[in-house]
């Protein structure tokens, strides 16, 4: 097999392949006795018709095309190996010449990967913000403690506080329309902790039971419905029930409760400790972020159009699934902040993705760090907690998508790249 490489325009480099006749002939009697193993021709049993009357039969260019297809990924593959060919796309076939008795000609095209040039990412000297536990932190996590094994008792004799909850129904209207999705009944509303309009909490406080009156709000510039946005909006409301929120008492018999503690002073002391490993998380979290971006902005790549446009389309997918999944349309979001912006908001974040994963690819190459099998374990360990299954079962549904293994694979190679570039970079907390 002969193989001639020309490289084109940006990355994409165009492989004219020869292979000789004999190879090709092969294909071809191969293709006529795989496809007369299920043609029914007159007078034959399958499998035993004579190629003149195969070929009458489905015609020749069907059975070349036949012999084509099992021909040429092992020929193409050869042809990339042959030539050290990074490429980062599957070849695809432009043109052939299928002559039965002579060279067959082929014609196909590939990208390659998109050449790096590395800055200093070893020995750099960098500062990084730390992330103290604050002072209050320990009180805080006490009271949120307290908070969720809080009681609700009904009260009868006394006006709305704002830390109660206020069992109401609401109908809202806007420019003398109902809101659509804006009414219900017996809604127990947080006052506290409420994520309806701002403004509408605050007014059902001071209202007594069995009220009805009206609040006025009016709705966010950034709000979802395009109709909505920045509009005045009435509520008609009638307070049903009225809960008032009852902590526990903070002692050893609390703490026994909501864990392995005897006292309160363990109790105190276990939160103490997570938050120093927040903030130990954190500052290493930060650390690699920094040193991440320092090595990134050193770098040079240039990445072709074709690239980026295929990221996008991959970026604007999973946009989608994520929107679909809070309720959210895609034509929707279009109309509320517009294609263009859109469009140039993935547009970005498809050449950060596509030259963070170059540039971490490239250093894995540098310094000969390979992905071994302990490190996808530990991947498939995490992504399974987060899931809420055993790593077992992860696998197993992972088992049905490649595409979802290889973008794992990737992730593993990419914290191990990160923790290499955290060990050989000297980062002090300020």
């Amino acid at each position: 097999m002969k193989v001639t490489v020309e490289k084109e325009k940006e990355n994409v480099v165009k492989l004219d392949i020869t292979i000789p006749a004999k190879d090709a002939v092969d294909a071809y009697n191969s293709a006529v006795r795989k496809i007369s193993q299920y043609v029914n021709i007159d007078g034959f049993r399958k499998g035993k018709a004579p190629r003149a009357m195969v070929e009458r039969h489905v015609g020749t260019e069907r059975i070349k095309q036949e012999a084509i297809e099992n021909l040429l990924p092992r020929a193409i593959s050869q042809a990339v190996a042959d030539n050290n060919l990074d490429i980062i796309t599957q070849p695809y076939v432009t043109n052939y010449n299928f002559n039965v008795g002579e060279d067959l000609t082929v014609t196909a095209k590939a990208e390659l990967r998109p050449e790096v040039t590395l800055g200093q990412y070893k020995n750099l000297n960098l500062e990084v913000k730390d992330s103290p536990v604050d002072k209050d932190g320990v009180q805080k996590s006490l009271d949120r403690l307290l908070e969720q094994h809080s009681t609700q008792e009904t009260v009868i004799d006394r006006a709305t506080k704002e830390t109660d909850i206020a069992v109401i129904d609401f109908d809202g209207y806007c420019n003398g329309e109902k809101i659509q999705g804006g009414e219900a009944k017996n809604y127990p509303l947080d006052l506290a902790h409420s994520n309806f309009i701002p403004g509408f909490a605050e007014q059902l406080v001071g209202k007594n039971l069995n009220d009805e009156f009206e609040i006025k709000v009016t709705f966010p510039d950034e709000y979802h419905d395009e109709k909505l946005k920045g509009q005045n909006a009435t509520f008609k409301i009638k307070i049903n029930e009225i809960k008032e929120r009852k902590l526990p008492e903070l002692n050893d018999e609390f703490a026994q409760k909501v864990g392995p503690f005897k006292t309160v002073d363990e109790l105190k002391a276990d939160i103490e400790k997570y938050l120093e490993s927040e903030r130990e998380r954190t500052n290493k979290m930060n650390s690699e972020n920094e040193v991440f971006k320092a090595v990134i902005d050193a770098s040079k790549v240039d990445i072709p159009q074709s690239m980026i446009d295929r990221e996008v389309n991959s970026l604007r997918g999973e946009y989608v699934r994520r929107l679909e999944a809070q309720g959210i349309k895609w034509d929707d979001l279009v109309k509320a902040q517009g294609e263009d912006e859109l469009l140039k908001n993935l547009n970005q974040d498809a050449l950060t993705r596509i030259k963070n994963s170059l540039v971490i690819d490239k250093i894995a190459k540098e310094e000969n760090i390979k992905l071994e099998q302990k490190d996808l374990e530990r991947k498939f360990s995490q992504l399974g907690s987060a899931y809420g299954i055993t790593p077992q079962d992860f696998v197993k549904q992972l088992g049905r998508n490649p595409e979802a293994i290889a973008s794992i694979s990737q992730q593993a190679l990419n914290d191990k790249v990160r923790d290499f570039l955290l060990e050989n970079n000297k980062i002090v907390l300020k």
